[in-house]
């Protein structure tokens, strides 16, 4: 059975602790590799080499860094369908989706190829006589990132890219359900010119985790993941003086107007709910019907939910997964199985779904729950899988108040014809990040990505602007120099004496 190993240092290195996790084929429900899981001293020796490495890496030149950077994004990119691959096979998603992920995860290499711009200071002079003042930016040290299942590449790109473009060095800490695309990401790293101990892969569970947490030698640690973990991770690393940006949850709403053009609205929710099988944080979960155009609307989406070709990602012709592992799958058929009884009417059950020959990897169906309450378990939680619930409310008010009473405030979206209506939506609504007649708002490399109230734990966003804010610390200088002319007598600079 193959074993992913950690790499720290720039090479592989054989896990030591005796302890390994079962990495599954979600298509086959065969266990197919095994992963390494840290113990605390392997948590040691990575940011020990981070930390070696961060006395040649902090101080190199910004030309020496994009080079590297510059070099990675080709062999990134010659490798897309590799890197894919893997994701497929470990995850479960379908090629396209993979594909899809890693070209998101290499907008941000490109952004950090840039990074000399955005790492640009500023320069007041005269502020007073002789006096100027400049601001500037500067690596932080060692940094972490913890990332999830559902994102093993792009994820991982969203951070480890601006934090070492910033002149920083990276300890890794993937989900261990499908560890082995943060590995060749790491090699393709290697084989760019990142020095060794630069960028680092840390594969564990809790230990790995707590351990990164309470590094004293950790300045800085990244999160995406579920709210009660983000809530975590914050609550700890801040605890330990570290600066922390923690993304948790979401439960997205998509609110349709009457005046929507509802063939686009359909579209939008069965794209934004089930793609990537709904295991993604800013999957449209909910979408609330404003008036009479509810029935006619669920009708349309349940037409076209159910022309979805489910079935193995390695399936060119397949449009949805499996989920990641049989319990997540469990436990998403439970919302649906519940459903009825919490007042919903179960429009779709894909609960029993199975694809021939597979018959033992992890499936579900697309699920569609119409008239959802908003006390419901299904509506109340996040399911992370392919269940979309419908509320109807009577006017945009009362729709924009259903959603601004969520906890959650990662991503919305609103489908209207409106021009003011949508106006006011983005202004009126509490998320950080709002489409208007698109389903799934995740902003470009060169905008930031985070969401407000439960979804962001942490002042600064991931990637963007932000990231690099969050990669680097400010710091003022205020600058006074003698005139030459007032230099000592007896020392002549060749300035004229004419005062």
């Amino acid at each position: 059975m193959k074993t992913v190993n950690h790499w720290i240092g720039g090479k592989t290195v054989e896990g030591t602790s005796g302890n390994y996790g079962p990495v599954t084929d979600p298509a086959t429900g065969a266990v197919t590799t095994r992963v390494a899981l840290a113990s605390a001293e392997e948590v040691d020796a990575a940011v020990a080499a981070a930390k070696d490495a961060y006395a040649t890496w902090g101080t190199s030149s910004l030309a020496a860094r994009t080079a590297v950077l510059f070099r990675y994004r080709a062999l990134l990119d010659a490798r897309r369908d590799d890197i894919a691959a893997l994701i497929t096979a470990e995850h479960g998603k379908v090629h396209s989706d993979a594909l899809g992920e890693v070209a998101r995860g290499l907008e941000i290499v490109e952004l950090a190829c840039g990074i000399t711009t955005q790492l640009k200071g500023e320069l007041s002079t005269q502020v007073s006589s002789r006096v100027d003042v400049s601001s500037i930016r500067q690596s932080l040290g060692v940094v972490a990132g913890i990332t999830p299942f559902n994102f093993p590449a792009m994820v991982p790109m969203w951070m480890f890219p601006l934090a070492v473009a910033c002149g920083n060095t990276f300890v890794l800490k993937p989900s261990e359900k499908d560890p082995s695309a943060a590995n060749l990401l790491a090699e393709l790293a290697a084989e760019a010119g990142l020095p060794d101990g630069v960028l680092n892969v840390l594969h564990g569970d809790k230990v790995a985790v707590d351990g990164l947490l309470n590094h004293p030698d950790v300045a800085a640690v990244s999160f995406v993941g579920s709210t009660p973990i983000a809530r975590h991770i914050h609550a700890t690393a801040s605890a330990n003086g570290k600066r922390v940006q923690a993304l948790g949850g979401a439960k997205n709403h998509m609110l349709v107007l009457p005046d929507a053009d509802l063939d686009a609205a359909a579209d939008a929710a069965v794209s934004a709910a089930y793609g990537s099988a709904g295991e993604r944080c800013m999957a449209i979960s909910a979408v609330v019907a404003v008036g009479a155009i509810g029935d006619e609307l669920v009708a349309r989406i349940k037409e076209r939910a159910e022309k979805i070709k489910i079935g193995p990602g390695t399936d060119p012709a397949s449009e949805m997964g499996p989920l990641i592992t049989a319990a997540h799958r469990d436990k998403v058929a439970s919302y649906v199985t519940g459903a009825a009884a919490q007042g919903a009417e179960v429009v779709l059950d894909g609960t029993g779904h199975t694809v021939e020959g597979f018959e033992n990897g992890h499936w579900i169906g697309l699920s569609l729950l119409d008239h959802v309450s908003t006390d419901s378990d299904a509506y109340r939680d996040e399911i992370f899988g392919p269940v979309l619930c419908v509320l109807r409310t009577e006017t945009y008010e009362e729709g924009v108040a259903l959603m601004n009473a969520s906890p959650f405030g990662n991503g919305t979206a609103i489908f209207t014809r409106d021009g003011g209506a949508a106006r006011r939506f983005q202004l009126e609504i509490e998320a950080g990040m709002v489409g208007v007649n698109v389903p799934i708002p995740v902003p470009v490399g060169y905008h930031s990505f985070g969401g407000w109230k439960d979804s962001l734990f942490g002042d600064h966003h991931v990637y963007g602007n932000d990231g690099v804010h969050f990669y680097t610390r400010g710091k003022v200088v205020t600058t006074r120099w003698p005139d030459p002319a007032d230099a000592p007598t007896g020392v002549d600079l060749g300035f004229p004496r004419n005062h």
